[in-house]
């Protein structure tokens, strides 16, 4: 269990969120597969619907897909305690700018942006809204990898804006998979190599207690199987998608 009470440092996941063309739709399938229970914001905020857990810590959120048509995915915002800053960075790495920087409120500074592959990503300068309030456990963001047909382009785009370190996964010997560290050697995610990945961009993974059990969920609740559950060397995975076709991984880890 990890509950988060400050801003996390520079480039670590903090927050996720997804557009649906279905709210209600939406909390049904996310209730059955997380037991998450939702709180939404009056309609002159845009009826923002923030996801939670059963004890009231935030994990995410639903808002309504402005194009309903639209291929939705999970946004994933990378932490910055200065937004500007961070969008200057980003462009004269080789990122371009959709939004922002702009204040939502009093909750923070954001920035929507993609990187030299167009890979989209957003940034969050939390003030009163620090992001999740809870990760590493079930029902909650495990981790964040970027997958890409090439590497090489995101390897140097991440590392020149976050100070990222980059290091090799010796326990994937026939894959390319690059470990990204903070300076201070913490692990946020990771790059993937995949010449035949479906839709390039940042994977959003969900802890569950049983990754075979969740499958069943999704399947119960409308949604789809994308790979089955197998496992992996830090544990049992299976990508899913929700009854609107958004993916997502969930993850069960293994016991030693």
């Amino acid at each position: 269990m990890s509950t988060v009470t400050t801003n996390q440092p520079l480039g670590t996941p903090t927050w996720i969120d997804l557009g649906v063309p279905d709210l209600d739709a939406a909390k049904a399938f996310y209730e059955a597969l997380f037991g998450w229970r939702f709180e939404t914001a009056p309609a002159e905020q845009g009826y923002y619907t923030t996801c939670l857990l059963p004890d009231g810590r935030r994990v995410g959120a639903l808002s309504p897909q402005q194009e309903p048509s639209a291929v939705t995915w999970w946004n994933v915002y990378l932490a910055t305690d200065d937004c500007d800053a961070t969008v200057a960075r980003a462009v004269e790495a080789g990122g371009t700018v959709d939004f922002g920087p702009d204040d939502l409120g009093d909750l923070g500074r954001m920035a929507a942006l993609r990187d030299p592959d167009g890979s989209p990503f957003a940034l969050w300068q939390g003030r009163e809204h620090i992001g999740c309030g809870a990760v590493n456990e079930p029902g909650a963001l495990l981790r964040n990898d970027l997958v890409v047909p090439d590497a090489t382009a995101a390897r140097a785009f991440y590392a020149a804006v976050f100070d990222f370190t980059l290091d090799a996964n010796e326990y994937l010997p026939g894959g390319d998979f690059t470990f990204l560290r903070r300076p201070d050697g913490h692990e946020v995610g990771g790059i993937i190599a995949d010449p035949d990945v479906r839709r390039p961009g940042w994977d959003v993974l969900f802890q569950v207690t049983s990754a075979d059990e969740s499958v069943e969920r999704v399947l119960a609740a409308g949604g789809s199987v994308v790979v089955p559950a197998h496992d992996m060397p830090y544990g049992r995975l299976a990508t899913v998608a929700d009854p609107f076709g958004t993916e997502l991984s969930l993850g069960q880890t293994l016991a030693p």
